[in-house]
């Protein structure tokens, strides 16, 4: 094995150590991730993901045929702007993946592509950043037992995470590494402006939080270069001298110009619409009641890891070492802004990732230097030993045998960092080592093991034979969700409120239901829904959700919700109306009792009873009295000139939701001259209006079209409000409380269409431009090294 390692060149000798660097970590990864379950054609279950399996069909079926990426979602939250605040190239591979394979395959393959993509990432980080060999491979190594971390579980980046639904925080965190690497590359040689910019753009269409981590990386990186050469950090193996501040400048310039460019069809929309955002008011670590900052960040699993990582930190600056001085003080930025993050902007366990990350790949550089120090003392011992022999006569001078100058450390190296990594994580899929060892460590041989997840997920909700420990309740699934198809085809779609308990994770996740639209082909959809950031109206919904269940989850921080454990049913019954909710699916009695009471449903359905461990259920399906998708108004809306778009309109539009008697006089954010203006919510003035009737409602993806006898009477269309809302045959929309849209009608027939705006057709404009210089100068560049091989030497 040695003699014929040692046949291979320096180049061949490397890869092999970042073959087996790499490989291990893929072979590992996998191997708890189940190949087989992969590749079946059931559809992801579990957590967040098991909802999120809805976006990518919804982008292949509804938004790609259009040649959009970014469009209107009726299914959740009675409409939302989809990819305008959230990120879509994980779906969109996904979407794109499933023309060749089914779609079921296609989401579970990208849900693991980001965590299969980080060690390759990490190894051509440190490639890029010239690390000799093993450094790079160990770096790739340091990545397996973080995907395996298990001190957080969904802030994103591990596998818990991104089985829980961040697979697209995972793939992004490993294209921020790629981006970094060229970077760093691309500021000593001032080339490859457009892959770095590429890569850069392609992390943010991949999530925010990573490329925002890239982008302070590569702002240190700028200051690290910046010092004077005398000062200047340098690498512990032999680095190309920095080209100077004007080479780095001009390509950061150029390369983050492009990258902005190329990023501006989505970011542009994003930065002018955070008015229509909301904050879910999650507490901060070290806030009361919350846990400390130090139970976090030095979690008692990771604290060798840790103390190594502190080591590291003190030889990176020991040896001035670019790469090393500039992990480390990224990482330790990454615990500064875990603590300073303010209340209410971020919530701070979504940084931890990025220390956790920080810290093992400061442990995989360190063993890198280690063995690259090992090697170089090796190969000093054996010259020592050769020269004593010849002097010795022990050896002829003319006889030396070639001294290998990089199979040591690439090999040897990367082999043992891949063990080291492989002996950690294996040992809970295997329980071959004792509980207690396995607790010090950090490790938890129990049910909240990645194999198991994993299992969990990707068996999916129909469950796959021989799988049955992670079985779900199908059966039961099924036919509630075949009852609400045979509603929409018999009583017309609409959108559906049910009611929410934790025993629905018996399904397969307690968010199951929010598929009611993948299952309907968009007849039915759910108020409940993913990227409550997303939609103005996620703060009513839950108001909704606590009136109407019995176990409500109430997640958003702040809002005013009834005592636990005695929902209002009548309330949030007359809410559904508000909110033009159709279809009402209950099963507690006492819900259902209340709601018959109330005499505001027809029930028209039922499925059961169903047992499943230990449950027995009824589904009663009812359809919501006096809930048509668009109505006349009995008043006259008051335009609130002291409300702004996020806190003060919330404020004051759920103080209105909660007090029926204020329901006849909407607030409004604008309006014709002719409706009062007042300052204050409470003050406004009931002006009747004269009656009109409206008909032939229609709503479909992105349209909503309706007839009225009258003109000029304001009508309230029940669809949540979003500026790219325009109106043909009448003026307006505006936004009415408390989330929804109103106009005047000017012609009999009244037609809505979500359409782009200002900010997207700029952006797109920028976009294009961007694209036209990257191509531009690829067939430069390529132009160029043609000429330069034809010329004679």
């Amino acid at each position: 094995m040695r003699r014929a390692v040692l046949a291979l060149g320096a180049r061949q000798r490397d890869a092999l150590g970042a073959i087996v660097a790499i490989g291990t970590v893929l072979a590992v990864t996998l191997w708890a991730l189940h190949p087989s379950l992969l590749l079946a054609t059931t559809l992801t279950a579990g957590g967040d993901t098991g909802a999120h399996v809805a976006l990518p069909w919804f982008l292949r079926t509804e938004l790609l045929p259009h040649g959009q990426l970014t469009g209107w979602y009726p299914g959740w939250f009675a409409g939302f702007p989809l990819y305008t605040y959230y990120f879509v190239l994980a779906d969109l591979i996904c979407a794109l993946a499933s023309y060749v394979i089914p779609y079921t395959v296609a989401f579970k393959l990208t849900t693991i592509l980001g965590s299969l993509l980080l060690p390759a990432c990490a190894y051509a980080m440190g490639r890029c950043f010239r690390l000799r060999a093993p450094i790079p491979a160990c770096l790739a190594a340091a990545t397996l037992p973080f995907l395996f971390e298990t001190s957080f579980t969904i802030s994103g980046g591990n596998l818990f995470s991104t089985l829980a639904g961040e697979y697209a925080f995972s793939l992004a965190l490993a294209l921020a590494l790629l981006a970094i690497g060229l970077f760093a590359r691309g500021m000593r040689s001032g080339r490859g402006v457009v892959a770095a910019a590429v890569v850069l753009a392609a992390t943010l269409a991949a999530h925010a939080l990573p490329w925002a981590w890239a982008l302070v990386g590569i702002a240190i990186l700028a200051v690290i270069d910046a010092v004077p050469s005398r000062l200047a950090p340098r690498d512990p193996v032999p680095a190309p001298a920095a080209a100077g501040w004007r080479t780095a400048g001009s390509f950061l310039a150029r390369a983050g110009a492009l990258s902005l460019a190329l990023s501006a069809w989505w970011l542009l929309p994003w930065v002018t619409g955070q008015a229509y955002t909301i904050s879910m008011g999650y507490v901060n670590d070290g806030q009361p009641g919350q846990p400390s900052y130090a139970s976090h960040l030095f979690p008692s699993g990771d604290r060798v890891m840790l103390g190594v990582a502190l080591v590291g930190l003190g030889v990176a600056w020991a040896q001035r070492s670019r790469f090393g001085v500039w992990l480390t003080t990224l990482t330790v930025l990454a615990a500064v802004a875990y603590v300073a993050d303010p209340q209410g902007s971020l919530w701070d366990q979504r940084l931890l990732p990025f220390w956790f990350l920080g810290g093992w790949l400061v442990c995989g550089w360190l063993a890198g230097v280690l063995c690259t120090w090992v090697a170089a003392r090796a190969r000093q011992h054996a010259e020592e030993r050769w020269i004593a022999d010849v002097h010795a006569g022990l050896r002829r001078r003319g006889a030396r045998a070639a001294l290998p100058t990089g199979w040591p450390a690439a090999l040897s190296g990367a082999v043992v960092v891949a063990l080291v990594a492989a002996v950690v994580v294996l040992p809970p899929m295997t329980s071959v080592v004792p509980r207690s060892f396995l607790t010090s460590l950090g490790i938890t041989p129990s049910a909240n093991e990645v194999p198991n997840w994993s299992a969990y997920n990707y068996s999916g909700y129909q469950g796959v034979r021989g799988w049955s420990t992670f079985a779900k309740d199908w059966p039961e699934y099924r036919a509630v969700v075949a009852m609400m198809a045979r509603a929409g085809r018999t009583h017309g779609c609409g959108q559906s409120m049910w009611e929410y308990d934790p025993a629905e994770t018996d399904f397969g996740t307690t968010e199951s239901l929010m598929l009611l639209p993948y299952w309907t082909d968009n007849c039915i959809g759910s108020m409940e829904g993913l990227l409550f950031e997303s939609s103005a109206t996620t703060p009513y919904h839950f108001l909704n959700q606590s009136e109407l269940s019995v176990t409500p989850s109430d997640p958003m921080v702040g809002l005013p919700y009834g005592p636990s454990g005695s929902p209002n049913v009548v309330l949030g019954l007359r809410h559904l109306q508000l909110l033009g909710v159709r279809y009402f699916l209950a099963f507690t009695p006492s819900i259902v009792r209340q709601a018959l009471r109330s005499r505001l449903v027809v029930p028209i359905a039922s499925t059961g009873p169903w047992r499943y461990q230990g449950h027995a259920r009824t589904w009663h399906l009812f359809i919501v009295r006096d809930a048509p998708l668009a109505i006349g108004l009995t008043h006259v809306p008051n335009v609130i000139t002291t409300l702004g778009h996020k806190g003060s309109w919330l404020s004051a539009t759920v103080a209105w939701w909660l007090d029926p008697s204020r329901w006849g006089v909407y607030l409004a954010q604008g309006g014709p001259a002719s409706w009062p203006r007042r300052a204050f919510p409470a003050h406004v003035v009931a002006r009747p209006l004269k009656p009109v009737v409206v008909s032939d409602a229609v709503a479909t993806v992105d349209r909503v079209r309706f007839r009225v006898d009258r003109l000029g009477v304001p009508v309230v269309v029940r669809v949540s409000y979003f500026p790219r809302w325009h109106a043909s045959g009448a003026s307006g929309p505006w936004r009415v409380s408390p989330n929804l849209m109103v106009v005047v009608p000017t012609q009999h027939t009244v037609t809505l269409t979500y359409e782009g705006s200002t900010a997207t057709t700029v952006g797109s404009l920028v976009t294009l431009l961007g694209i036209a210089i990257a191509v531009g100068c690829l067939a430069v560049a390529w132009r160029r090294r043609a000429v330069a091989r034809r010329s004679p030497r």
